[in-house]
């Protein structure tokens, strides 16, 4: 792995950083919106974005050449997964720099 192709990784992980961001604080807006008295506008806009938010992340955890079984497995975790998902490529990333790109 050169040292062009780490800041390469990051870029083209940025959707699933974006996902695993946006499925975090809508997460968080939904659960305070239940405790502040569930109002169902508020449950209605942030619930299918966070749906959508956290597919999005299990799709891009998937599509990652540097993805492992753990790393899968924990973009299924509702709220925190993506983010979960992405410490592990990370790490991944960082534990292999002799790996080529793509290959698993």
């Amino acid at each position: 792995m050169t040292a062009d192709s780490v800041p390469a990784q990051r870029l083209a992980r940025r959707p699933l950083r974006a996902s695993a961001t946006i499925e975090l604080v809508s997460l968080a807006v939904l659960l305070v919106n239940i405790a502040a008295g569930n109002a169902q506008e508020i449950a209605a806009l942030f619930g299918p974005v966070h749906g959508v938010a956290w597919l999005f992340g299990i799709l891009a955890t998937w599509r990652d050449p540097q993805r492992s079984t753990g790393a899968a497995l924990r973009a299924v975790i509702p709220g925190i997964g993506g983010l979960l998902a992405l410490r592990a490529l990370e790490r991944a990333t960082q534990a292999a720099p002799g790996a080529v790109a793509g290959a698993r």
